[in-house]
């Protein structure tokens, strides 16, 4: 029975490369750092996993996400008072962030 299911995998990961599916993905050509998944419990895992498929992130890495964006219109901001208005979001962002890590690290 296994055979059977490796075959229809097999089958569908065929037609899904010929219909160019597995086109323009992120990291394309690069390297997969499985690290991070290995060092994590597999409970863990496969609920990052869910939540990673259906377009979820842990908040920690959406902090991160933002973090970036902020430095990025940081750095192409013109306006002073708008640079005042970001370096402040920037900064309650970064707070979030440290504040989450902080709660994980107590918790492990």
């Amino acid at each position: 029975m296994s055979s059977i299911f490796d075959k229809i995998v097999e089958d569908r990961i065929q037609e899904a490369f010929r219909n160019g599916e597995f086109d323009n993905l992120p990291s394309q050509g690069k390297p997969i750092n499985l690290d991070y998944w290995a060092s994590l419990p597999e409970g863990i895992r496969a609920g990052y996993m869910l939540l990673k498929n259906a377009g979820f992130v842990p908040e920690e890495v959406q902090l991160l996400k933002d973090i970036d964006e902020l430095r990025d219109q940081l750095a192409c901001c013109c306006n002073p008072e708008e640079k005042i208005r970001i370096h402040k979001k920037l900064e309650e962002t970064k707070l979030n962030y440290n504040l989450i890590m902080e709660l994980k690290k107590r918790k492990t």
